[in-house]
């Protein structure tokens, strides 16, 4: 039989989650943000669950054309626009939507040969300080844009370095506004964080979610404003499950030692799991003693160093776990048990983001409703 280990991708999960950011920017379109191969998810896992999304926002032109070869016919938009200036021609063959962050893309559209003018969304650098232009240059650069004819329609974009913690949104909303203020044309602001969290800038009057808001994390099951809130208090659900079993189940005496570099010594009498899991699969080899894990349903706990294809788990309040045991490395458990994967993320030291991306690719993927 095949080694125990698989991923599960639940559509409905992510239909839900999807609505969930809906209901939450009930006026807005919606762009379900599938760059990163949907997080981890697989595009063509994910399309039929988010394709009631207004439209389509990613990376590169790659996975630009897995979207249009699977039948969606409309808005892609490339969030970070094109990298050189023979990518142009793939946004009008392919009938992309593409940001301008920067001088040297708007030269290469001044001299780009098409017959039908492009939808670009301009990218303001409002605080993040990755890409676009300062709130000082937008203008100017609206202008160089809006006098081409190869320039249709000019929507405006900023992204929000701090919508998930404390410092806000108000300061770059702030200078956004400031900038566009007069402007025409379609705006996107909202990252999930946002989408969630920040309906107005707080002052009741300027919007936030505007003409288009970007799902990402969120459509995903992670909250992106953890640990402040969970998964739970926003309503989501995992779309990524990674479960395993138990190979093997050893019994400790006090001081004997668990895994390579004996990092976990037994206080007292123990039983562990091994389960067929490891940083080879894409789990976080750093993730610490203690990460939370599911047996059967019932939360216990990883002991030792995690091997590149084993980690071990306490089953010492768990008598009825044995071998063949169903082992939660996150997602969604057997009889209605969860474990979220900002919780795993969490004892890791990093996010879910990175968690879902890094799911090997030796594991076996599954669709499930």
């Amino acid at each position: 039989m095949p080694r125990p280990i698989e991923a599960l991708i639940h559509s409905a999960a992510l239909a839900g989650n999807l609505a969930r950011a809906r209901a939450a920017a009930p006026d807005a379109k919606v762009w379900a943000v599938v760059k990163a191969n949907a997080y981890g998810h697989g595009i063509e896992r994910v399309y039929e669950a988010l394709r009631g999304a207004d439209g389509f926002a990613l990376l590169d032109l790659a996975e630009a054309e897995r979207i249009r070869a699977l039948g969606w016919r409309g808005p892609v938009l490339l969030l970070e626009g094109c990298f050189e200036p023979r990518d142009l021609e793939l946004c009008s063959r392919l009938d992309l939507w593409h940001a301008v962050h920067c001088d040297a893309q708007i030269d290469w559209l001044a001299v780009h040969k098409t017959h039908k003018p492009h939808r670009v969304f301009l990218k303001m650098n409002s605080g993040m300080n990755r890409l676009g232009f300062t709130p000082a240059a937008y203008r100017a650069a609206w202008a160089r844009l809006n006098a081409l004819p190869q320039v249709d329609e000019i929507s405006l974009m900023t992204h929000f370095s701090d919508a998930d913690g404390l410092r806000g949104i108000a300061h770059q909303l702030a200078a956004f506004e400031a900038a566009v203020q007069d402007l025409p044309g379609e705006r996107s602001l909202a990252n999930s964080a946002a989408i969630l969290r920040h309906a107005t800038a707080g002052d009741g009057r300027a919007a936030v979610h505007h003409d288009w808001v970007r799902a990402g994390i969120l459509v995903y099951g992670s909250a992106p404003d953890f640990p402040e809130h969970d998964i739970a208090h926003w309503a989501l659900r995992p779309a990524m499950t990674l479960r395993s079993r138990l190979i093997g189940v050893q019994p400790l005496e006090r001081g004997d030692a668990v895994g390579y570099g004996s990092s976990f010594t037994a206080p007292g009498p123990m039983r562990i799991g091994i389960v067929a899991c490891g940083y080879a699969d894409g789990y976080p080899r750093h993730a610490a003693s203690g990460t939370p894990v599911l047996v059967d349903g019932v939360r216990t706990r990883t002991v030792g160093r995690v091997s590149m294809d084993m980690l071990a788990v306490d089953l010492t309040a768990l008598p009825q776990a044995g071998l063949g045991s169903e082992v939660t490395l996150w997602g969604q458990g057997p009889g209605g048990s969860r474990l979220a994967i900002d919780d795993v993320a969490q004892a890791a030291a990093t996010i879910g983001y990175e968690l879902m991306c890094a799911l090997a690719q030796r594991v076996p993927v599954r669709l499930v409703v």
